[in-house]
């Protein structure tokens, strides 16, 4: 067991897959020599060469092109897009030839696309977006939100050794602010499997990545003041997601609010709100809530970036107004 932080999990976790199957190699930009713009790659090159540690041109297609074609060879590359604002520019490959080719021939697509993202890092409106509503809309991918050490190395295990594509977004604000104990066995997180972190009976927080902490924050400080206990809900995967667990934590709470960085219309909260309604609206005592970023572009400026992003100010106060229903 040793305690790592969330960057040096993903680093142990691609490592240890490159060193257990040959067919495992990652590719992007500046991951090679420079160690990756996050240095979550530094070393890699060294201990497996250039030929398995690929610096590409500055072409997100390309490198997500490529990464098909070598899947369907029969390798599993691991593909970093340097920030996930940036995977837009592949998108094409994604949704329309990654997601599609089992459907149309039957054939697997073993890659994993890692997919830095987030705010509260000062990065402005093309580094700091949460896209991942844009593919939760797209049949055949599969796509993974870790939100502690743990899970980033163990959900990233289990996209490599999927036979589908994985968009693995892992938040840049956590790379070196949080540190979890690592077992030092083989392991893997499921993908589709979510995890309650906080226990409760008065409400549920359904959320993913870095909105976990903060919504345990807004969850213990709630406890304290007034007593009042919230279950969290870490969804750790996306797509898909563990809706059983969803439906069980809500009919056990009655009310809901779901909290995620991302934008708020079109955002992931909305399809979880509406299964609720469909599957739980007899166990509901208030009308399900979310706390998302505003629907504008990620601001430049620290002060408006805080206002524009979710906290544990706005959780708690969520709470506490759902509570009170």
């Amino acid at each position: 067991m040793s305690e790592l932080t969330y960057l040096e999990a993903i680093r142990q976790g691609l490592w240890e897959e490159m060193k257990r199957d040959e067919r495992v190699f990652c590719l992007g930009e500046d991951i090679g020599v420079y160690g990756g713009a996050f240095k979550v790659t530094k070393g890699l090159i060294e201990e497996f060469g250039p030929r398995r540690v690929i610096d590409t041109p500055l072409a997100e297609s390309a490198i997500i092109g490529v990464s098909i074609g070598a899947a369907l060879m029969g390798m599993r590359p691991v593909a970093e897009m340097q920030f996930a604002d940036f995977i837009s520019c592949g998108f094409n490959q994604i949704v329309n030839n990654a997601a599609k080719i089992h459907y149309r021939w039957g054939a697997p697509v073993p890659i994993t696309i890692r997919c830095p993202s987030g705010g509260n890092v000062h990065g402005g409106p093309f580094h700091s977006q949460n896209p991942e509503a844009w593919f939760f809309h797209v049949p055949g991918l599969k796509l993974v939100a870790p939100s502690t050490p743990y899970d980033a190395k163990g959900l990233l295990k289990a996209a490599i050794r999927d036979d589908n594509p994985v968009l693995y977004f892992e938040h840049k604000y956590l790379y070196r602010r949080i540190k979890g104990e690592i077992p030092s066995d083989d392991y893997v997180v499921p993908i589709g499997k979510g995890n309650i972190v906080r226990e409760g009976t008065d409400a549920t927080i359904i959320t993913y990545g870095a909105m976990v902490h903060s919504s345990l924050e807004a969850a213990e400080r709630l406890s304290q003041e007034d007593g009042v206990e919230v279950e969290v809900l870490d969804l750790r995967s996306l797509l898909p997601f563990d809706k059983e667990l969803l439906l069980q934590s809500v009919r056990k709470t009655g009310r809901v609010l779901i909290v995620h960085e991302a934008t708020r219309t079109g955002g992931i909260g909305g399809e979880l709100g509406t299964i609720l309604a469909e599957e739980a609206f007899e166990y509901l005592d208030a009308p399900v809530r979310r706390v998302t970023a505003l629907d504008t572009p990620v601001p430049y400026s620290p002060p408006l970036e805080k206002f524009f992003l979710p906290d544990v100010k706005k959780i708690l106060q969520a709470l506490r107004e759902l509570v009170r229903y």
